[in-house]
C-alpha cells in the first residue's frame, strides 16, 4: 500500500524469529511469507516499517546483503520514545506480519576506501554489524571496529563479534555508565589516514565527541547514521509554530511531532529520506527564527539559513520556512 506524501510502498512481511540480543534490544527475521528472496540491499541500509502501533520507523539491516532470503532488524524498547520501537519488542510474536519497505540507504560504503574504521554506541550497532559481516565475505578492504556499551549485557551482537573473523578487528569498550570511563576517541582521529573512511553511529553525545574531534579530515571520509533523536533531548520538547512564508500558513508542531510530521499532517509535502538528521534530503531554507539543530549534515555556516526539519526544532515560539 502507498503511505502517501512518504513515497512508500510497505509489503507484509512474516516475523520468523524473534531473539533478545542485549538488554532492552530484541532481533527480528523477517522473511516473505511465500518464501521468495527479497529486495536486494547494500549494507548500511534500512527499511521502514509500519509498527504494531501504527507508526512508521527504520531500522537498519544487520544481515549481511548475500542473505536474500531474509531481513534482520534489531529494535531497542525506548520507554521515552513515541511508542512505536516499544510497540515492536512488546507486541510482535513469530507468525506475525509486519508492513516493511523496500531498502533505502544513505550511509554507503564509500567504494574507493582502502580502509574502514567503525565507531559504535549501544544500538548503533545495527547498520556496522551489516558492513562487518559483508567485507568478511567479499574479502573487502581492511577495516576495524570501536564499540561503546554500558556493559556486555548492553551489547547487542557480542557472540558475533567474537567470533574469529571478527575478533582481531574488533575492541569492546564497556564504561559502566560512568562518564569519567568514556572512550577516548582523539586518538583514533588525531591523525587522518589517508584513504582511510570512518562510519559512526550511536548515542547523540558520541556522534557530537567523532564530529568535533574529526572536523579535520578530508570532506567525505567522515560517515553519521542516527534513526532519531535521543529521549534525553526529546524529555524538554515543548510545542511551537512554523509559518510558511509562500501562502502564509500557519502549522502547529506539538512537542512529540517532528517539523516533517507536521507539515505531513498539514498535507505540505517535503522531500525525505532517513529521517534522522543523517542524509540531508529534507533540508529546507530557513527564512526567520533560531532553529534547534539536531542533525548531522549543515555547517555551521548553513545552520544560519536552513534546517532539517526531520529532527530539529525551534529555539523560540516560531520558525519561518520558505515553503
Amino acid at each position: 500500500m502507498s503511505d502517501g506524501t512518504t513515497d512508500l510502498e510497505f509489503t507484509d512481511l512474516a516475523v520468523a524469529a524473534v531473539t533478545p540480543l542485549a538488554t532492552g534490544i530484541v532481533g527480528f527475521e523477517l522473511r516473505d511469507p511465500g518464501g521468495a528472496d527479497l529486495p536486494a540491499f547494500a549494507p548500511g541500509a534500512h527499511v521502514a516499517v509500519r509498527t504494531p502501533g501504527g507508526a512508521i520507523r527504520r531500522y537498519s539491516l544487520c544481515n549481511p546483503p548475500h542473505q536474500r532470503d531474509c531481513y534482520e532488524i534489531a529494535v531497542k524498547g525506548d520507554a521515552a520514545g513515541r511508542g512505536g520501537s516499544v510497540s515492536m519488542a512488546d507486541r510482535l510474536r513469530v507468525g506475525d506480519l509486519l508492513p516493511v519497505a523496500a531498502p533505502r540507504n544513505e550511509f554507503e560504503l564509500h567504494p574507493r576506501a582502502k580502509r574502514f574504521l567503525f565507531i559504535a554506541g549501544g544500538i548503533g550497532i545495527t547498520p556496522i554489524v551489516a558492513m562487518l559481516r559483508h567485507l568478511v565475505a567479499a574479502e573487502g578492504p581492511p577495516f576495524h571496529l570501536h564499540y561503546c556499551t554500558r556493559s556486555r549485557a548492553d551489547t547487542a551482537f557480542a557472540d558475533a563479534l567474537a567470533a574469529p573473523d571478527f575478533a582481531a578487528h574488533v575492541d569492546l569498550h564497556h564504561d559502566g555508565g560512568d562518564p569519567a570511563r568514556a572512550f577516548d576517541f582523539w586518538p583514533l582521529l588525531e591523525k587522518p589516514v589517508p584513504g582511510t573512511h570512518v562510519y559512526c553511529c550511536g548515542p547523540r553525545a558520541l556522534m557530537d565527541a567523532v564530529r568535533d574531534m574529526s572536523g579535520h579530515w578530508a570532506s567525505g571520509t567522515i560517515h553519521f547514521e542516527s534513526f532519531g533523536v535521543d529521549a534525553a533531548l526529546r524529555r524538554n520538547d515543548v510545542p511551537f509554530t512554523v509559518r510558511l512564508a509562500r501562502s502564509g500558513t500557519t502549522v502547529e508542531v506539538a512537542a512529540d511531532q517532528s517539523i516533517l510530521e507536521a507539515l505531513r499532517a498539514r498535507g505540505v509535502d517535503v522531500r525525505s529520506s532517513c529521517e534522522a538528521g543523517s542524509c540531508g534530503t529534507c533540508r529546507t531554507p530557513l527564512v526567520a527564527g533560531e532553529a534547534e539543530h539536531r542533525d548531522f549534515v549543515l555547517s555551521e555556516a548553513e545552520r544560519a539559513t536552513q534546517v532539517m526539519v526531520c529532527v530539529s526544532r525551534a529555539r523560540g515560539a516560531e520558525l519561518v520556512l520558505d515553503l
